[in-house]
């Protein structure tokens, strides 16, 4: 949600930017612009800042033809939060005296209050957005202490509430960048001579693989080739540099037409990543080493609280079923946007698992704080590696599944589910609560995963044929029992979000408590049909759904004959142990939801209005 792109240094600094703002793109905006400060042309001195409704695309057509040159720059996508997406309120935004510009991430609250003061002694705005008002308050503290700009954004931050994650260029000074963050991320690359902010290392990978992540309630001041940081209490502490694993070819499509597509491929190798050191059936190994220390907690708890938003909800939901069935430990799974606006009844032996893919929703990070204020031991699940959500929490694992670009997540939802199912087994192994036998056999079925998942994956061509049929449908209906319910909420959403056809996922026994009456000749559905304890009952639900003229796509276990001759179409998947059948089964579905998608001429990787990390309220 927004992007940051700033550069400063020997290279050119409109180009880099605005690859680094199309890096971002996948986060989700509506508008872009750039600042930049040409110190080498006395003639052609002062701040230029150029913005544009639309893509980065756009904003390239409108840079056409005019005079970029600059080795200082900022850079920025849009999500709209205060204000319409337009060109106006587009970033960057200046100062009143446009000596400033800044760019922003996330929501000053108070906005409002300090936006009447400064109108009050003169200040006049031209645009509707919070950020602006931020870099006027900045210079009217500026002015009315005689400080230098540090000190200003210093006191302006010490006095908003909100997130942000800032950057701020000065006519007055083209060797300095300014940066601060709370509650929005920020990251730094340091180059030789030169340093690069971004709101992930997307965009910095191409130039240097020494980052530094900045931590909440920090400022970081670039003048002059050198890095300083310091807290919001003046206090100076010492940036922590370290390597970024990403390389530059995991952030390209490699010959795939979309992202998402590319992803859901990939799926065979992030899951046996999520497991790579940490399985090893041959010897009954299994050690998630960030929770070495804290395996003996999370076994004794008397209860788990998962906390996530979209589908890393799904995979909590995942993680319920598994939790329970194998070590017996009570779990409630609670959106994060609702647990951080009641009074939950948190212990202090209960354990939070909160999971996200990028380790920056601010839901989340507010739910674990929530937890941490009740004594709770806080495990994190993420992807990013020094993600806010990483730093928040007691302990945790990553998942490793590699950047995500696709907007709607594919495999870090399996890479999700593979590390909680690892935590889950883990803990019975700790509690006594499986056999030896079952957790050998688990341990087995897991190193299996990729393969059977790969073996999906070659049948992609049967799942767009089918996709081609319903490209006309209004609505679906995915149905699944068990743990195979959270895989139908999930091949909901990923269909609703890409394609914007309406779907519901509902587990298969509740649909004759009200979703029947939708069922008719124009309604598919899409039931989770594999031979498990539920089974039968999964064949009466497609009866029923038959006896209505419903139209049924089954997902079924390799060689079933008896739903194949009752349904309408059939995608058949690998079978695999009960616990493990989400990791399978969810495949045909993403694989679905993206033929059927692209088929109806939708942006597959940047669906309208959504954004990959939501990092504001």
């Amino acid at each position: 949600m927004c992007g940051i792109v700033a550069y400063v240094g020997h290279r050119d600094a409109a180009p880099l930017v605005l690859k680094g703002l199309k890096r971002l793109e996948y986060r989700g905006y509506d508008s872009a612009g750039l600042a930049l400060l040409d110190v080498e042309n006395p003639a052609d001195a002062g701040l230029k800042v150029y913005k544009k409704k639309g893509k980065v695309v756009d904003l390239e057509h409108e840079l056409a033809g005019k005079d970029l040159h600059a080795k200082i720059g900022i850079g920025h996508t849009r999500w709209a939060t205060h204000g319409a997406p337009n060109d106006v309120n587009a970033h960057p935004h200046f100062s009143h005296d446009r000596k400033l510009a800044i760019i922003h991430n996330g929501i000053i609250e108070n906005y409002a209050t300090i936006k009447e003061n400064l109108i009050r002694k003169g200040y006049i705005f031209r645009s509707e957005t919070d950020s602006e008002v931020l870099i006027q308050f900045i210079e009217d503290i500026r002015k009315e202490t005689g400080s230098s700009l540090e000190e200003a954004v210093r006191q302006a931050l010490l006095e908003v509430v909100g997130a942000y994650a800032i950057v701020i260029i000065s006519e007055e000074d083209p060797t300095q960048l300014i940066a601060a963050r709370k509650g929005s991320p920020l990251v730094i690359g340091v180059g030789e001579n030169e340093f690069f902010f971004a709101s992930d290392a997307t965009p910095i990978i191409e130039y240097t693989k020494d980052v530094v992540y900045l931590n909440d309630l920090e400022i970081a001041v670039v003048r002059a080739g050198e890095l300083k940081v310091i807290n919001l209490d003046n206090t100076q502490t010492t940036p922590y540099i370290q390597k970024v694993e990403m390389e530059l070819e995991a952030i390209e499509k490699g010959g795939f037409e979309h992202f998402m597509l590319k992803e859901i491929f990939e799926q065979p190798r992030s899951i046996a990543d999520s497991m790579r050191g940490r399985v090893r059936a041959d010897d009954g190994h299994l050690q998630l080493g960030g929770l070495r220390d804290y395996l003996d907690q999370l076994a004794s708890s008397k209860r788990i609280v998962i906390v996530g938003c979209g589908t890393s909800w799904h995979a909590g939901l995942v993680a319920e079923y598994i939790f329970e069935e194998l070590a017996r430990i009570p779990v409630e799974v609670e959106y994060a946007s609702e647990f951080r606006y009641r009074n939950p009844i948190i212990a202090e032996r209960d354990v939070v698992i909160a999971i996200s893919q990028s380790g920056e929703t601010a839901d989340t990070l507010a739910a674990i704080e929530l937890a941490k204020s009740k004594g709770a031991t806080i495990f994190g699940v993420c992807n990013v590696v020094g993600s806010s959500i990483a730093r928040a929490t007691h302990a945790g694992a990553y998942t490793h599944a590699g950047p995500e670009i696709g907007v709607a997540s594919t495999k870090a939802f399996t890479a999700q589910v593979t590390v909680l199912t690892l935590m889950a087994i883990a803990a019975a192994q700790k509690k006594g609560t499986i056999s030896e036998t079952l957790f050998r056999q688990l341990l087995a079925e897991l190193e299996r995963i990729p393969a059977l998942v790969d073996k999906v994956l070659q049948n992609a061509e049967k799942v767009k044929e089918i996709a081609y049929i319903f490209t006309y449908a209004k609505n679906f209906i995915y149905l699944g029992r068990g743990l195979n319910f959270p895989v139908a909420l999930e091949g909901a959403l990923k269909l609703k979000e890409i394609s914007y056809i309406h779907a519901e996922g509902y587990p298969a026994a509740e649909m004759k408590h009200g979703p029947i009456a939708l069922i008719d000749e124009d309604m598919p559905v899409v039931v989770i049909a594999t031979k498990d304890s539920s089974y039968e009952k999964v064949v009466s639900n497609i009866q029923e759904v038959k006896a209505r003229k419903g139209r049924v796509i089954a997902v079924v276990t390799e060689g079933d004959t008896q739903i194949r001759e009752m349904v309408d179409f059939v995608i058949e998947i690998p079978k695999v142990h009960d616990i493990l059948m989400p990791l399978v089964s969810v495949i045909p579905l993403q694989l679905l939801s993206y033929y059927i998608a692209v088929m109806r001429g939708r942006n597959v990787d940047q669906p309208r209005n959504l954004a990959k990390s939501v990092t504001v309220e």
